[in-house]
């Protein structure tokens, strides 16, 4: 809650105060249906992660987040921003038994603390595909900034009720040794860490961000097991993970093929362009140009039709630079005759 409030008062800042990035048209409809529940699962992914703690070690939890590409690949095809595909769900079923591999082996396993945890996931997985929707599929030209804008306010709301309902008539004020440095601190790494999501995901996607996060994960493994004494890893839980972190890197692997599969060869391109612009001069009996003008045109015009079209379908490409070839010979040929 205090996280969700400094961010929120230092966007607002930001924002309104120092005008560094200008507010973005933000309708209630869309404020209605994607910030407010965007920022009702971040904070129920908050709540339920922090309590999973009080029950289960800092270990198992990192094991048992290796779950969240699962959960966001289901919850991306639910929310139509992804297509259920058999080699990918193949790799979500892997890991899947990873997880639950590695929680046959948990020593101190217990059911409260890993239902809570597996709950929190999935909240942080639609928290996740709202986000990506928002950023990219609403047409909506969100930075970082202006993000934290609008979901950290209302974040901050979602986790006053609950505390103040639950945990603040439990709390000892004689207990609590404050620390402004501690927490100034602390909110500042939490504003950073916003802030990086915000513009993964907007420049990426919901699942890109957790497959990045693998190596964090194993550093926190690594970490805990020396600092807390209660996180005790067997060697079926790094069998189980190791299993899980398999099925991640393949689900990776496909991504990576598919972005390079849909790219535009570009390098292949100059050349049908080549061809196109014979394929004109030979069907074409009223201009012939001299050696010079065609050297010349031929390079002005190939350099700009590649940089306008670099960016097309690869099917539409030489036709369209056929089209606009063609365009280019008649006008040469008004001028001519002139």
């Amino acid at each position: 809650m205090i996280h969700m409030g400094f961010s929120g008062a230092v966007a607002f800042f930001l924002v309104r105060v120092f005008k560094v990035v200008p507010p973005v048209k933000m309708t209630f409809e869309i404020y209605a249906t994607c910030v407010m529940p965007i920022s009702a699962f971040f904070a129920s992914s908050l709540w339920l992660g922090n309590t999973a703690y009080l029950h289960i070690s800092v270990a198992f939890i990192q094991m048992l987040k290796a779950l969240m590409p699962v959960a966001t690949f289901l919850m991306a095809v639910l929310c139509g921003t992804d297509k259920l595909r058999c080699d990918v769900f193949l790799n979500m079923v892997l890991v899947s038994v990873g997880v639950v591999v590695s929680s046959y082996g948990e020593i101190h396993f217990n059911v409260i603390g890993t239902v809570y945890q597996v709950t929190g996931i999935f909240a942080e997985a639609l928290r996740l595909v709202l986000t990506q929707v928002l950023l990219q599929k609403k047409g909506l030209t969100l930075n970082p900034i202006t993000s934290l804008y609008y979901i950290a306010p209302c974040s901050f709301v979602f986790l006053f009720f609950p505390w103040f309902l639950l945990e603040k008539s439990e709390m000892e004020v004689s207990q609590i040794q404050f620390n402004f440095w501690i927490f100034f601190s602390n909110a500042l790494c939490a504003l950073a860490l916003n802030f990086s999501i915000f513009l993964v995901i907007g420049r990426t996607g919901a699942v890109t961000i957790r497959v990045a996060g693998v190596l964090k994960d194993w550093i926190l493994i690594a970490l805990s097991t020396v600092i807390f004494p209660e996180s005790t890893i067997t060697g079926l839980n790094i069998v189980g993970y190791a299993i899980a972190l398999c099925g991640v890197v393949m689900y990776n692997y496909i991504k990576v093929r598919d972005v390079q599969a849909s790219q535009v060869p570009v390098d292949g391109l100059p050349e049908r362009m080549s061809k196109d612009w014979k394929m004109e001069k030979k069907s074409s009996d009223i201009f012939v140009p001299s050696n010079s003008g065609e050297s010349n045109g031929g390079t002005d015009l190939g350099s700009g039709s590649f940089s306008l079209e670099s960016n097309m379908d690869e099917e539409a490409a030489p036709l369209i630079a056929s089209s606009r070839l063609s365009h280019i010979g008649r006008t040469q040929v008004g001028s001519h005759a002139v």
